[in-house]
């Protein structure tokens, strides 16, 4: 095969230049009517009471901990392996990052790290659903109910991604959403927060609107408390409405891709496939692979024109949140063993088939 196959690839079409056309007519890109349209209709998918949106993932998890209160003095826990993205959230609001090491087979927040960590300053937890997995959150929202903790799910890579029948970031007091370009839609940048709680709703959007409880026309408006701007553009929102249309076609790929990579894969001793249950509504943003041969696995496929992604170093290893390795042994151990395999809407069987082809070689001639 001679053609370059990514990791991923986002795709845009004539439905999205149709929205924007019409945002453009309107002669009004700024946050308005596509905005609250586009609100309304990730609302309704994910049964969400409200979803407010915001310029990036990382300011919907800062606008949920900021909207609950959690400010100088608090803690909040985040699972050493995941995007920085988490825990400089934390860092915007004043509260300090407590990280604790991850459950190596299910890559969420180990539970027992999660207890021993807790103090009388934990104010919230964030689990991460990494690839559209759960993250044990029912056992989360059980200890964090137990001490009146407030739950905020980085759902970034979950989105439509089911547990136990519901959809993730929908169990806690707040789920947040991104739409980069390497998610199942894309607003180029954007994110969203839901939340069944209208106290809530009504703050956060306080807080992306400079303050504003009710929008004026930003001469003698009423500016109740301290706000910032975190608008979501008309722009952005015509992009994603034009992005939902192609939505169960994506899905339904994404979900092929998974199965054929386990169905190729499954009788490989050197590697490990980290399975969705398709039937149960778990939805892979992207496959995952361990292996301890990662990096030279990744070269091989690199030099066949394959193109994958290593996972994250652990947030502990990086310089504003370093501390030492043994505290974090699981996500010491694994972080060096994770490959993201390509797993793009825009990838065929044959795509897949090949890069399986690849990956048995390589393990076959070791």
């Amino acid at each position: 095969m001679t053609k370059k196959i990514l990791w991923w690839e986002p795709q845009i079409g004539s439905k999205e230049k149709k929205f924007i056309d019409k945002v453009l007519a309107s002669n009004f890109p700024n946050e308005g009517a596509f905005t609250f349209l586009f609100e309304k209709k990730i609302a309704g998918l994910l049964n969400s009471g409200f979803a407010i949106t915001a310029t990036s993932g990382t300011a919907a998890i800062f606008l949920a901990l900021k909207g609950l209160g959690i400010g100088k003095g608090d803690e909040v826990i985040v699972p050493d392996l995941s995007f920085v993205a988490a825990a400089n959230a934390v860092d915007l609001t004043g509260a300090k990052v407590v990280l604790v090491d991850i459950n190596p087979n299910t890559l969420g927040i180990e539970l027992r790290s999660l207890q021993k960590n807790l103090t009388k300053k934990t104010k919230a937890i964030i689990p991460v659903h990494i690839s559209g997995y759960g993250a044990d959150i029912d056992s989360i929202i059980k200890i964090a109910r137990s001490h009146n903790i407030f739950v905020i799910e980085d759902a970034a890579e979950a989105f439509l991604s089911k547990y136990k029948g519901r959809f993730l970031g929908t169990f806690g007091d707040a789920g947040c959403f991104s739409f980069s370009p390497a998610k199942t839609i894309t607003t180029g940048q954007g994110g969203a927060i839901v939340t069944n709680n209208s106290s809530l709703q009504k703050r956060i959007r306080e807080l992306k609107d400079q303050g504003r409880s009710e929008r004026g026309t930003g001469g003698d408006d009423l500016h109740n408390s301290i706000g910032y701007n975190f608008k979501f553009t008309n722009l952005q929102a015509a992009l994603g409405l034009g992005q939902l249309t192609y939505l169960r076609s994506r899905l339904k790929r994404l979900a092929k891709n998974h199965k054929l990579y386990v169905n190729n894969l499954k009788n490989i001793r050197s590697i490990k496939v980290f399975e969705f249950d398709l039937e149960a509504g778990e939805l892979p943003q992207w496959t995952i692979l361990r292996t301890e041969r990662r990096n030279e696995l990744d070269q091989y496929l690199g030099s066949h024109n394959i193109e994958c992604r290593r996972f994250w170093f652990p947030v502990h290893t990086q310089k504003p949140y370093r501390q030492n390795d043994k505290n974090f042994p699981n996500s010491t151990m694994v972080s060096s063993q994770l490959l993201w395999l390509p797993s793009a809407f825009t990838m065929t069987d044959s795509d897949v088939e090949y890069v399986c082809n690849l990956v048995k070689k390589f393990c076959s001639s070791t």
